[in-house]
């Protein structure tokens, strides 16, 4: 939710720049740490089953996303854990592995939509059966995921604006234009139009 704060914080100061028309949004490294774990690590002890499930004796999951800017690119770190074989008897008959896994990708506006592409892996498990259940994951899914439409995020900050504010603020329009690593952290370039009413 501190994601939203920082939205809710950049509506005000785009009322306090309404002749400039633009604005710069930073976002942390924890910020976005958040925003994966809301939207992808939601199994039981904030896991994402790639393969199998908690039931399953043979499994393949990650966990404990962590985020970190590198040069111009976002890097986003997992933990996975696999148990790879054949299930027999409630059993699974194979190896296990515990690795670790990173991926890097680069900001990208797209209208509204703080988005990522140029997916590449950094780092891989060095097995290559698990590497080849991880490899989609961590190119196309965990990317996907990490995507925020910053007007949606605003517009629902904004809609408890008249009972915290006593005037009702909404959001007309807005449109990133650049994004990138900065400081260590992601800088959006973006403009945008609200209504005081």
């Amino acid at each position: 939710m501190r994601f939203s704060r920082i939205l809710l914080v950049s509506a005000f100061m785009l009322l306090a720049t309404i002749q400039a028309r633009a604005i710069e949004l930073k976002v942390t490294a924890s910020a976005m740490e958040r925003t994966l774990q809301q939207q992808l690590f939601t199994g039981p002890d904030g896991r994402y089953y790639i393969k199998g499930d908690t039931k399953s004796a043979c499994f393949v999951y990650v966990d404990q996303p962590s985020v970190r800017f590198q040069d111009d690119r976002v890097v986003i770190h997992v933990h996975t854990h696999s148990r790879l074989g054949a299930g027999m008897f409630g059993k699974c008959v194979g190896v296990g592995f515990n690795t670790e896994a990173d991926v890097s990708v680069v900001p990208d506006a797209e209208g509204e939509t703080i988005g990522f592409r140029d997916a590449r892996i950094d780092r891989f498990t060095g097995n290559k059966e698990l590497d080849a259940l991880l490899i989609p994951f961590l190119s196309r899914k965990l990317p996907q995921k990490l995507k925020i439409n910053a007007a949606d995020l605003l517009r629902n900050a904004l809609a408890k604006s008249q009972q915290s504010t006593g005037y009702e603020l909404t959001l007309d329009h807005l449109k990133i234009h650049s994004m990138l690593v900065q400081d260590a952290m992601l800088a959006v370039d973006l403009d945008g139009s609200l209504r005081v009413n």
